[in-house]
């Protein structure tokens, strides 16, 4: 009895503590950035790696040299003293890589020349392939990061880490310590036992929440469909400072980038009336620009600062976190100008 009464009464601290929490309109602690100047100040922050920029372009297999890239790029923020995380895809791609070349050599003479059965065996169930790729995604990290001195820990979450108090409660606390400990949690769903993704009815406005439905008409919740809405949870639930979700495209464009008059926003504002048509998902990944969009904001009205930018392209992390024009930078300031010292970052030096 004196157990039970205690998780009760545990459930119900929390409980109640997650209510103040997911209610953007409360009076937080701390307002989101209004320039891009303002992330030199950014303690603690979260960087989100798509599945576009991890994997190679055949898509059976890690990009290494941009994936160095990277992870150079946060060891230096770690070794500044501030605290990163990181939400990676890429057990999939890594995990369906190790596996095609098992059943290749495992393969006869006559069924490798059958185009329908090779790319059957070659091309593994999903979550079969994050099983066998988590592993190996994690050793390639931890021996990339200990270059730099950096200690790093998995953690895996599922949907239901968020919904459910108790466990919400237990994956807030874990994180903080591994970052008091100097560590660099790095996140990932369990795509070993997830679900296949649903259509996202939160969006909507329905979502689950604490264990019941929750039905909003005025402030809409985003599930955990994908690493975008998993790094923008996160976020917000270790109070970080800054977001930056990196894919394969540059930020946000009026329209899809490859149609004609295309023009990408280096800064938007969601309550702004500024059009923007979305295109398709990138060529691997569960997620779209809308639901990075739907993500950053979600993430910005809670006091999160996000950077949507290109994972591609070289060195972004730093020259967004010096406050370059790197990406669409998100704000709620309609009228803050642009500093001098951030024009001065962003002009480009004159030639002879």
């Amino acid at each position: 009895r004196g157990l039970r009464a205690l998780q009760d009464h545990l459930h119900k601290e929390v409980e109640s503590g997650l209510h103040v929490n997911n209610n953007p309109n409360r009076n937080v602690m701390k307002n989101a950035f209004e320039t891009r100047n303002d992330l030199k100040n950014a303690q603690r922050i979260v960087v989100k790696l798509g599945s576009a920029v991890i994997t190679r372009e055949d898509e059976c297999g890690l990009a290494l040299g941009r994936l160095a890239s990277i992870v150079e790029q946060v060891s230096q923020l770690h070794n500044e003293g501030k605290d990163v995380l990181m939400v990676t895809s890429g057990a999939v791609a890594y995990g369906k890589q190790r596996l095609g070349a098992e059943m290749r050599m495992s393969m006869s003479m006559r069924e490798t020349l059958s185009p329908k059965e090779l790319f059957k065996r070659a091309n593994p169930e999903a979550r079969a392939a994050a099983a066998v790729g988590q592993s190996g995604l994690m050793a390639l990290y931890d021996a990339m990061f200990i270059q730099y001195g950096v200690h790093i820990a998995q953690v895996l979450v599922t949907k239901p880490d968020f919904y459910n108090p108790i466990s919400r409660y237990n994956l807030r606390s874990t994180v903080l310590e591994l970052l008091n400990l100097n560590i660099i949690p790095i996140i990932n769903t369990n795509d070993a036992v997830v679900s296949p993704a649903l259509p996202d009815s939160d969006l909507a406005g329905v979502g689950v929440g604490l264990g019941r439905p929750i039905v909003s008409t005025t402030n809409p919740v985003i599930s955990i469909q994908d690493n975008d809405s998993l790094a923008a949870h996160l976020a917000v639930e270790v109070g970080a400072d800054s977001l930056i979700l990196m894919s394969d495209v540059n930020g946000i464009y009026t329209l899809p980038p490859d149609q004609e008059g295309a023009r990408l926003l280096h800064t938007y504002v969601p309550s702004s009336n500024e059009s923007v048509t979305f295109g398709g998902k990138s060529r691997v990944g569960l997620g779209g620009m809308e639901s990075k969009v739907m993500s950053a904001t979600w993430a910005l009205d809670r006091g999160v600062s996000v950077v949507i930018c290109n994972g591609i392209e070289d060195q972004a992390i730093n020259r967004i976190m010096s406050g370059k024009r790197i990406g669409t930078f998100f704000t709620q300031s309609k009228e803050k100008t642009v500093s001098v010292q951030a024009l001065a970052a962003n002009g480009k030096p004159i030639g002879p």
